[in-house]
């Protein structure tokens, strides 16, 4: 693994910023390609036509194959990724919105969930109803990370609605031995979302992906830059981390600690 990050956008603009237009011009893309869905693409992981023939590639292909517990969103798009595993027998973890719990992951068991019911329970309301919550100590280990992208490059430089919350499940994830750094990354999404390679600038706790699913074609992305190993408490906002259960009270290097003198 290369140390230098050939996705990195050095030119003295913030990297924030220029993530910001970059989501912009990727959900314009969808739009232009007529391949947007309900409910819309703006401020969201974009639903997009497609989706469904995307998921049955990854389905088909040995990562999942061979995989017994997924990570996965809970967002639209991979929405089939989250039945398939289910009518396969594969427990899915999905997070609990902004981790904002205890327990910061709902385990979708498909053999307590009624076969009827399996694809009630991919969707984020049947998460809630089929789903127990769980903590992070009571997971078993991931084989595999579904995670959705706004857009994403070749080599895997993903680019994420904004929150931070997927690279966060992640870092969390590993500080657990729950995955290692070598577990695969993969999404799937419309073809209109590929950026160039060199276009999306990433920073230290930003997660690259190691395979695409798009419709009519699978990707293996060349990944040459390192993950995060937990949780970087430099980036996090003390507002946004007290906010997370699992991370309140963290402080990061140099940072007061409030409840002392």
């Amino acid at each position: 693994m290369e140390p230098e990050n050939p996705d990195r956008v050095d030119d003295g603009v913030p990297v924030g910023r220029i993530k910001t237009e970059l989501r912009k011009r990727c959900w314009q893309a969808l739009r232009d390609a007529g391949a947007a869905r309900f409910p819309g693409v703006e401020g969201r992981i974009p639903n997009f036509v497609g989706a469904e023939a995307a998921a049955k590639r990854l389905a088909g292909h040995a990562l999942f194959e061979g995989a017994a517990t997924l990570k996965c969103n809970p967002d639209s798009p991979q929405r089939p990724v989250r039945h398939a595993a289910l009518k396969a027998g594969k427990t899915v973890y999905m997070a609990v919105p902004k981790l904002a719990g205890a327990h910061p992951f709902l385990a979708l068991d498909p053999a307590v969930i009624p076969p009827g019911k399996l694809w009630e329970a991919s969707s984020i309301k049947g998460a809630d109803a089929h789903g127990v919550p769980v903590a992070l100590d009571a997971m078993r280990p991931i084989d595999l990370i579904v995670t959705g992208c706004v857009g994403i490059t070749r080599r895997g430089a993903r680019l994420g609605k904004g929150g931070g919350y997927s690279d966060l499940e992640f870092a969390l994830l590993r500080e657990h031995q729950l995955i290692d750094e070598n577990v695969p990354v993969v999404t799937t999404l419309h073809p209109s979302q590929l950026v160039p390679d060199g276009g999306v600038p990433m920073t230290p706790h930003d997660v690259p992906l190691d395979w695409i699913f798009l419709p009519e074609e699978t990707v293996m992305c060349s990944r040459p830059f390192a993950r995060p190993e937990g949780v970087l408490g430099d980036d996090l906002e003390p507002a946004k981390r007290d906010a997370i259960p699992v991370l309140a009270g963290r402080r990061a290097a140099g940072e007061p600690d409030p409840t002392k003198d």
